[in-house]
């Protein structure tokens, strides 16, 4: 189904759209509690609760999962958090590994498919928060990690409702449009950060060893594929980059969704092309699919550029309470 909302002409642009809310969005401080929750394979995660809640507590909780290398710092995530807390949800932004500023244990770290954290920490909240209804929203690769997980899952989910914003349901398709045009700057961006966290692991493992990966190597890894290639695939277990993207991605486990879901996108999403989007046939009756003109990735935003108004937070919100 195709929306609309009503950004003014100068928000419309897709690349305004994705930048506005990391640039210019001045959102107040926020004093997080941080819980460190160990995984079952010795390494952990840190999970920052915009306002951690009592045992006992019937207030409904929602888990956010961030974008690639994205945080707790993400304008999104703030934004989303103070939204919540200001309707009378609990939140808690789930950190893939190393995501929170601390760097992990393992050698291994996070894709865009892997499940098994999120699980982890999903099965813990339901087991103490006995009388809280769980939600969860994911962002890009977040989003696409969290609707594979809910196919998984399928009938045995736990969580009440989700929603994914910007996924790259096909991440070979969003793979090969980030290496064309302006996303080249996008990919440069966040392929830095990658950078910065690989060299930091060289510090405590033994990539040679393990993939046969050299320090210097790093930097003549110019695209995602370069770097899945080199790192994710063969540390995660995977037979090469299109084998991870593959087994990865979302769009096939669509159609198994049992849980109540809404996937939002915008057309004009510089990170992918509308070639990712599932047909009818691809979804199951749970999923909720919103397709807009404008928005670009992760931004939906109207308004005006001196008063922007973020209508992604007041669609969550809206969505979430009918349940």
């Amino acid at each position: 189904m195709i929306k609309q909302f009503n950004p003014s002409f100068l928000l419309k642009n897709r690349h305004v759209q994705t930048l506005y809310s990391a640039l210019f969005r001045k959102i107040k401080p926020h004093k997080f509690e941080i819980q460190r929750f160990e995984l079952s394979d010795g390494d952990f995660i840190e999970c920052y609760w915009y306002k951690a809640q009592e045992t006992n507590s019937k207030k409904p909780i929602v888990m956010l999962f961030h974008g690639l290398t994205g945080s707790y710092k993400s304008s999104y995530i703030q934004g989303m958090m103070q939204e919540l807390d200001e309707n009378g949800f609990s939140s808690v932004v789930v950190h893939f590994r190393a995501c929170s500023g601390v760097m992990n244990k393992k050698a291994r770290s996070y894709h865009s498919g892997k499940t098994d954290d999120a699980l982890e920490f999903i099965y813990d909240l339901k087991k103490r928060y006995i009388e809280s209804k769980l939600f969860c929203i994911g962002y890009s690769i977040g989003g696409n990690m969290l609707l594979k997980l809910l196919g998984e899952l399928s009938s045995k989910s736990p969580i009440t409702a989700a929603i994914s914003v910007s996924a790259p349901m096909r991440l070979d398709i969003c793979a090969n449009r980030m290496n064309r045009g302006f996303s080249k700057f996008y990919q440069y961006m966040l392929l830095k950060k990658l950078h910065t966290s690989l060299r930091e692991k060289f510090k405590t493992h033994n990539f040679k060893k393990l993939i046969n990966l050299e320090e210097k190597t790093i930097k003549t890894l110019k695209t995602f594929l370069d770097f899945d290639t080199a790192y994710t695939a063969p540390m995660h277990g995977f037979r090469s980059a299109q084998d991870y993207y593959t087994r990865s991605s979302s769009k096939q486990f669509l159609k198994d969704i049992k849980t109540g879901t809404l996937i939002i996108h915008s057309i004009d999403d510089p990170f992918m092309t509308p070639e990712i989007l599932p047909n009818k046939d691809e979804i199951s009756p749970n999923i909720e699919l919103e397709i807009y003109k404008s928005g670009g990735h992760l931004g939906f935003i109207d308004g005006t550029l001196l008063k922007p108004k973020y209508y992604l937070e007041k669609r969550v919100v809206k969505y979430f309470k009918k349940y």
